[in-house]
């Protein structure tokens, strides 16, 4: 046995705890939180390998909320005393892999500055930046889960159709504007039936846990293709995650009020108080702080997201993915996705002392996080990141 010690404001202590799947040379992936810089095996920790000795958190996940609840009381006992050694590892000792099986994958497009800038970029002659229907409901579209991956994994850059205002008749070849999205990812972990909406107010039975995510986006193929469907290839090549879910109960402290909003919602939207999430991204591109976009800025709230998705009677799933859209703040400073930060390419940023717009092979982005949590601490949502690689069809 063991007793583990973690400072009482580290991002992953005690008011954290977020869970992860981790493996170690010899050994199946498995369930795991981490405290501190230990990866603790959950399992292990509680004598529940039928729950926790799994290569995904599916199974606890679909649980439900008492149970969540209960687990999280229990770790938190069971961290306060000593531990088996068997269970502990330093987190740079492990493996992370993808936390949960994915099911579906939604992506919402819920910040008012992001929808507005990207209204003055491709219609400048309109006098309101967002289109009609943006304040009614919160706008998506339906992903591919499959290629959601965990941080860390390469990214090659997709190829495709494009065609710029220059160009007499479409090309092929790798995307030469590919961009990032910061956002958040909210898991599901118990569904709902088909024909069964879920309220507003009952998001917090189904939603799990939050992680970071980076939705790649190929600017010049989703720009060819998107009328009138919308996003495909621009979109479905890749999205990054972090490797660790905080749960919903870590996020208490950091609950806010979303903008107001006006007009006034339809009823399946409404909440007695609509809530967003005081949570602090950070934009690292090669190595160099480029943005810091504020949750707290979203329009839409995770709850009403969800409400939507269900309200004309679509099934979730355990490990469902419903994302934020980019999450952008007022100032140029707070952009999450880099046509915004640079203006569509005619406002480079400097990275590393070079003037840049999209991205190039080789380029490494990473997402941050922290949140206000009890007891006036801060906690971590770890990291989503991702280097782009070279296309394979060219």
């Amino acid at each position: 046995m063991t007793r583990l010690t973690v400072p009482d404001d580290d991002l992953f202590g005690l008011h954290n705890l977020p869970y992860g799947v981790y493996s170690v040379p010899g050994q199946e992936p498995r369930v795991a939180v981490r405290y501190g810089g230990h990866v603790v095996d959950v399992g292990l920790l509680l004598g529940d390998e039928e729950t926790f000795g799994r290569s995904t958190l599916n199974t606890f996940m679909a649980q439900g909320r008492e149970r969540w609840n209960k687990v999280r009381a229990a770790i938190t006992t069971a961290l306060g005393s000593d531990v088996p050694e068997a269970a502990v590892h330093p987190v740079d000792a492990v493996t992370l892999h993808l936390p949960f099986e994915v099911a579906d994958y939604v992506d919402f497009y819920a910040s008012e500055h992001h929808a507005s800038n990207l209204g003055r970029l491709f219609r400048p002659d309109n006098p309101d930046p967002l289109t009609p229907n943006w304040k009614h409901l919160p706008i998506g579209y339906h992903g591919r889960s499959a290629s959601i991956v965990v941080s860390g994994t390469d990214i090659v850059r997709p190829s495709g159709q494009r065609k710029g205002p220059q160009d007499e008749a479409p090309l092929f070849g790798p995307s030469i504007r590919l961009d990032i999205e910061a956002e958040l990812g909210f898991v599901v972990g118990t569904g709902s039936p088909m024909g069964e909406p879920v309220p507003a107010e009952h998001a917090d039975d189904h939603i799990f846990g939050v992680v970071l995510f980076n939705d790649w986006s190929a600017r010049d193929i989703q720009a060819w293709e998107y009328v009138p469907l919308g996003p495909n290839l621009g979109k479905s090549f890749a999205s990054t995650i972090s490797a660790w879910v905080v749960p919903m109960l870590a996020l208490v402290a950091a609950r806010v009020d979303t903008p107001a909003q006006e007009p006034e919602v339809f009823p399946y939207l409404a909440l007695e108080r609509p809530w967003g999430l005081d949570i602090d991204l950070e934009v690292v591109w090669n190595g160099h702080v480029v943005s810091r976009p504020p949750y707290a800025a979203m329009y839409w709230s995770p709850a009403q997201m969800l409400a939507h998705l269900t309200v004309n009677g679509a099934p979730t799933r355990t490990g469902d993915v419903f994302a934020s859209g980019t999450i952008s703040g007022p100032g140029k400073d707070e952009r999450g996705a880099f046509i915004e930060l640079t203006w569509d390419g005619q406002q480079p940023v400097e990275v590393g002392g070079v003037e840049r717009t999209f991205l190039e092979d080789g380029d490494e982005v990473s997402l941050t996080a922290t949140a206000p949590a009890v007891g006036g601490r801060r906690l971590g949502l770890g990291e989503a990141r991702g280097r782009v690689v070279p296309a394979k069809w060219r």
